[in-house]
């Protein structure tokens, strides 16, 4: 059971075509869960279930487009009539966006990082809250970045869009404090991903540990004995930090 904490769990993953929710993903199938895998890359999201049918686990591959807000609704409306129920939810996609001043940022530049990082995921709480209520044990976690607490010139619309992300995730774990849910969010530091790389093209990826140094952190986040809600957990120090 230790090499299965996950056994009989439904996982919903966004961004799971590649990155950190590729790796995600994997071993939270890995773990022993259901995982409902969603991305826009078809081919992706097949060589996920790919891999996770080697190992003998099991995915649901749900391509869709984020800012198509109704097909999340639909996404909710089938999970409950597929399986009653949500027990883990995995907020990972988002985009970086210009690195730009405030003032020179495009207007739909701006909408695009918000329709992306923090309107999505509004819409995946309110189409996935009933059926993480009907879990003995839903646990959310969203991607963060430290961007949201070191505000640094030029990296406005990804730093004010993960300020509000944790902002939304606090409000709505304290909506839920009566209920099973456990929701908080995650700042996975730099890791060696395509956005880091689009971030920072200078710099030497082989610096950069890979996306799976997160797995430890991630099962810690959804495990049903955790207690904290509302909170973001710094996977680089180990720490609740917010």
């Amino acid at each position: 059971m230790t090499d299965r904490p996950l056994d009989g769990r439904i996982a919903v993953v966004t961004g799971a075509s590649r990155g950190i929710g590729f790796v995600l993903a994997r071993e939270i199938a890995r773990a022993g869960a259901h995982v409902v895998a969603v991305a826009r890359t078809v081919g992706g999201l097949e060589e996920l279930d790919d891999e996770v049918r080697a190992f003998g686990g099991t995915t649901t591959l749900v391509p869709l487009d984020l800012t198509d807000y109704e097909a999340i609704d639909r996404l909710g409306a089938a999970l409950y009539e597929r399986h009653g129920r949500l027990d883990v939810l995995i907020g990972n996609a988002g985009i970086l966006g210009p690195i730009s001043p405030l003032g020179h940022v495009a207007p739909k530049d701006w909408d695009k990082v918000m329709a992306i990082n923090v309107t999505a995921n509004w819409r995946l709480i309110r189409s996935l809250d009933p059926l993480l209520r009907r879990s003995d044990a839903g646990r959310a976690v969203f991607l963060s970045s430290g961007a949201a607490h070191r505000v640094r010139a030029y990296w406005g619309p990804y730093a004010i869009s993960k300020a509000a992300l944790e902002t939304m995730v606090e409000t709505w774990a304290r909506e839920s404090e009566i209920t099973p849910i456990k929701a908080n969010c995650l700042n996975p530091g730099p890791l060696r991903t395509a956005m880091r790389a689009q971030a920072v093209p200078g710099e030497d990826a082989e610096t950069l540990d890979r996306p799976s140094v997160l797995v430890p952190s991630v099962m810690r986040l959804l495990s049903p004995s955790l207690e904290i809600s509302g909170r973001v957990f710094d996977h680089p120090t180990g720490e609740w930090i917010a």
